[in-house]
């Protein structure tokens, strides 16, 4: 096989890798939007917590979404995004 063949198939690799945990973040998501709260009581205080953070979840899909989406764009031949960042000067 070729330097570029051994490439493709371990981003291939990578991306099922990331698919299977964005799979398991989204079910861990339904759970807690379904009902996954634990509450606690005691006389007239209660309290309702989730086991992880929402935010941290929602946060872990983003992130996965957008490297699954950059490492398919390499596949298809694409360059990497890149960020840029402009300086306004006024002499």
């Amino acid at each position: 096989m070729t330097n570029g063949n051994v490439q493709r198939e371990k981003i291939k690799e990578t991306i099922a890798v990331k698919k299977k945990r964005l799979d398991l973040y989204y079910k861990r998501e339904e759970e807690m939007l379904d009902g996954g709260v634990q509450s606690y009581g005691q006389g007239t205080r209660n309290l309702s917590r989730y086991n992880t953070d929402l935010a941290t979840i929602r946060s872990a899909i983003s992130t996965l979404e957008d490297e699954i989406e950059n490492l398919e764009g390499l596949l298809e031949g694409k360059s990497k995004r890149k960020a840029v960042g402009v300086v306004i000067r006024d002499w």
